[in-house]
């Protein structure tokens, strides 16, 4: 049976843009969960557990569903996160196992790693329809869903998140938090509208970081092991460009990517988005703007730049300091691989950051 509600799967999550500094205004902060983005659908018995990039969440975490009919209300529509606690805080490397293939190792992984659901956003209950609302109004109902007298307050695996409306608790926040796993702070303005798949809220993080499409990897010299991961970003045309990469890879870490990386290259010859760079090279359209992924190094003539394809299936999750244009002006970071993002997500749109404070004290001058 379906789930049959005023507002029904799949729904894609409202999503935040990065700022510099806690914005000041007419908002509700919240700590920034790091984990995975759900939205649970629950008609009763039936629970459908939808994940960021709109796919059911079910098969991997029976736990959420259970906890779902235990601590949420018997109609309603949640937005929230997945997380796992652990003994030092939130254990993202734990969750990122529940995403296993075998229903068996996935059963074993939710009673040894069990998961709980952070609740954020209230979208509908029983037969209300609440995007419409403004957040204040959202997060008033959710507070009274979740802790009324009939709701489900005993369930040790659903939360309901902390939310100030004083920016210096935010502030405060933002740093006593990060060792216990969090990633930084989010802020929605108190009339803001459920908005699906758009970047309205605003976030600040500890570092700045964006997911990216992996689409090739360079051999680290001798071939032994990754040199490199070959990043992209798509741009509002659908195009996915080649915007930096990701290096610096302990020993280890180089040959483990190896096989990481090994079923992404099956087939990725065929279609693929960089596949015509060559024929770039041969127009020498370089000088025109193209950025060639597999192109030869302006720096260093004589390094190999070529490049070993991958399947644009695989999302990263980097550090990186600045764009400058449409490029990362250094090389990124590695942060994690995350499984749970879908490709077509990683825009140019996450990467609207604030002018460094330093540049624009410099050109405020001019």
């Amino acid at each position: 049976m379906a789930v049959d509600l005023p507002v029904m799967p799949p729904v894609a999550p409202m999503l935040a843009k990065l700022t510099r500094d806690l914005p000041v205004g007419p908002f509700l902060y919240e700590p920034k969960w790091d984990g995975f983005r759900c939205i649970v659908f629950r008609d009763g018995d039936e629970v459908e557990l939808g994940s960021r990039n709109e796919r059911p969440f079910n098969r991997y975490f029976p736990d959420i569903v259970d906890a779902a009919l235990k601590g949420l209300p018997e109609r309603c529509v949640v937005d929230g996160e997945i997380v796992i606690a652990g003994a030092d805080g939130l254990d993202f490397d734990a969750l990122q196992q529940r995403i296993h293939p075998a229903e068996s190792r996935v059963r074993m992984l939710a009673d040894k790693t069990p998961a709980s659901f952070v609740a954020f956003d209230l979208l509908a209950l029983g037969s209300d329809d609440l995007r419409a609302e403004g957040f204040a109004a959202r997060r008033e109902a959710l507070v009274g869903a979740l802790t009324g007298p009939a709701s489900g307050a005993g369930s040790p695996s659903v939360h309901l998140t902390p939310a100030t409306s004083d920016v210096a608790v935010a502030a405060d926040w933002f740093t006593r938090f990060e060792g216990a796993g969090l990633d930084g702070v989010v802020a929605k303005g108190l009339d803001l509208a459920y908005r699906e798949d758009q970047r309205v809220m605003l976030k600040v993080k500890h570092e700045r970081t964006a997911e990216f499409v992996v689409a090739g990897f360079r051999w680290y010299k001798g071939g032994e092991g990754v040199g490199s991961l070959m990043l992209g970003l798509y741009d509002g045309e659908g195009h996915l460009n080649h915007v930096g990469v990701i290096g610096a890879f302990p020993a280890a870490q180089r040959k483990e990517l190896v096989a990481e990386l090994a079923p992404y290259r099956d087939g990725a010859t065929e279609n693929h988005p960089w596949g015509e760079w060559a024929e770039w090279a041969a127009a020498g359209s370089e000088a025109s703007g193209q950025r060639l992924p597999g192109g030869q190094s302006r720096w260093n003539a004589t390094k190999d730049m070529t490049f070993e394809p991958l399947r644009p299936e695989l999302v990263v999750e980097a550090a990186y300091e600045h764009l400058q244009g449409s490029r990362l002006r250094h090389t990124a970071r590695f942060r994690r691989f995350r499984p749970d993002r879908d490709p077509r997500s990683c825009t140019y749109e996450q990467m609207e950051v604030a002018v460094p404070m330093e540049l624009s004290s410099i050109f405020s001058l001019s």
